[in-house]
């Protein structure tokens, strides 16, 4: 059997302060038609990143609410994650294809993950491209099989998409961030859209007092007198650490005193994640107000939200993304927030309104000296991010667009809940 996640327990009843009436009364007649139903996600990972983070809150509220939920993680090694992150950067743009050998791996581990798969369930939730492929090997599965996109679409390389094509086209329904991400040339069955969401309630995302921040980040030799610019993301090309670097200089060149922490974890699923690490420590060049720190320093979920909260402005400059939670965090703790016009932070950050969208690093160093120069009106714009965070993007909307989706395929559809659709080849035929 592949290893099973334990996630805990979570009550929904303690989101109804957070969540509109209207969600929660929803959720409870999704909920009722599918007391009992099997759900199983499957992912690469337990720890590291958003796909990890999302399904430690929605795997014990989906129990919660009467469904009989499992987290399983495949297996794989240097080998296999080498590969899939192959894929992951090339879905997202990069021109290297996979070779013979690649393509023969990537079969390989998720045909040896398929043979401990035990095929008993109503629903199984695929997260992103590892596992993705371990549905040919279930032609006559009774699961309605889902796969979760949580990656960027929007121009990918063909080749490595056109690879992974047959399989995707098996599944009942896919789910992407936008509209966007959808690749119309290849015949998926259905094509769903909605954003991810964040949990209010973990130590990450919990109310922290401007005091408790200070005492956590000074423990990381942050100067508490001094303004603090942060990136939280894993060490990765796409999220452009070494640009947060390029705009932090330029920042330093008007206001001397500004500080930066670039923080991340190092996911095991990820082994291109060193290789990157490195290469930051390296353009930091020795500067000793960079703090480049990780989960091998001790940083946790109630670390990184000290970091937000403690931030003059927290970053998120990246070149493609999924989404971007970090952003999606930053914003719900009110934080002036500055990102890439890329991906899914174009869906949460409107620009003059509620942050800064930049395309370049003299922009996002112009976007941090406006934050520093004007703290009164950037901590306005924080205000509107926050409860734009609050009507879209917390756990229990999500957890009722999943219950709408699992009624939908069981032929059970209320009608009580839009779904967003986006045409696809198939339906277009």
């Amino acid at each position: 059997m592949l290893q099973l996640v334990d996630v805990g327990k979570k009550s929904i009843a303690d989101y109804t302060s957070l969540a509109s009436r209207g969600v929660m009364e929803e959720i409870r007649k999704l909920a009722e038609p599918l007391a009992g139903k099997r759900v199983l996600h499957l992912s690469a990972t337990a720890f590291g990143g958003g796909v990890a983070e999302i399904n430690y809150a929605l795997v014990p509220l989906m129990k919660d609410v009467g469904l009989d939920v499992e987290w399983r993680i495949i297996k794989g090694d240097d080998e296999f994650f080498g590969v899939t992150k192959a894929i992951h950067n090339a879905l997202q743009g990069d021109l290297h294809g996979l070779t013979t050998a690649q393509e023969d791996i990537f079969r390989r581990y998720n045909a040896m993950n398929a043979a401990e798969f035990e095929d008993d369930y109503d629903f199984v939730i695929v997260h992103d491209p590892q596992p993705a492929a371990m549905i040919d090997h279930f032609p006559e599965t009774p699961a309605s099989w889902i796969w979760r996109c949580h990656i960027d679409l929007s121009a990918p390389n063909h080749a490595v998409l056109d690879f992974l094509a047959a399989s995707l086209e098996r599944y009942d329904a896919s789910i992407f961030h936008m509209p966007e991400y959808v690749p119309q040339h290849v015949a998926l069955r259905q094509a769903f859209i909605w954003p991810p969401a964040i949990d209010p309630l973990t130590p990450k995302n919990m109310a922290l007092s401007a005091e408790d921040a200070s005492y956590v980040v000074d423990q990381f030799g942050i100067h508490l007198e001094r303004p603090l610019l942060t990136q939280i993301s894993r060490f990765d090309p796409w999220k452009d650490p070494l640009g947060v670097i390029d705009a932090y200089k330029l920042v330093k060149q008007t206001h001397p005193d500004v500080q930066l922490a670039l923080v991340g974890s190092m996911a095991h699923d990820d082994p291109e994640g060193w290789d990157y690490y490195n290469r930051t420590v390296a353009h930091a060049a020795g500067d000793p107000d960079i703090f480049i720190l990780s989960n091998l320093n001790n940083i946790g979920s109630v670390e990184v939200n000290a970091f937000q909260v403690h931030s003059f402005a927290v970053i998120q400059k990246s070149i493609r993304e999924g989404f971007g939670l970090t952003v999606t965090e930053a914003l719900w703790k009110a934080r002036p927030t500055v990102g890439g016009r890329a991906g899914g932070i174009v869906a949460q950050i409107r620009d003059g309104e509620t942050g800064w969208l930049v395309d370049s690093s003299v922009q996002c160093a112009d976007a941090c000296r406006e934050i520093l120069d004007g703290p009164a009106a950037a901590a306005a714009r924080g205000r509107r991010g926050k409860e734009d965070v609050r009507q879209r993007l917390l756990m229990p909307r999500l957890l009722r667009d999943w219950l709408a989706l699992f009624n939908r395929l069981d032929g059970n559809d209320l009608g009580e809940t839009g779904l967003v659709t986006v045409a696809t080849a198939a339906s277009a035929r």
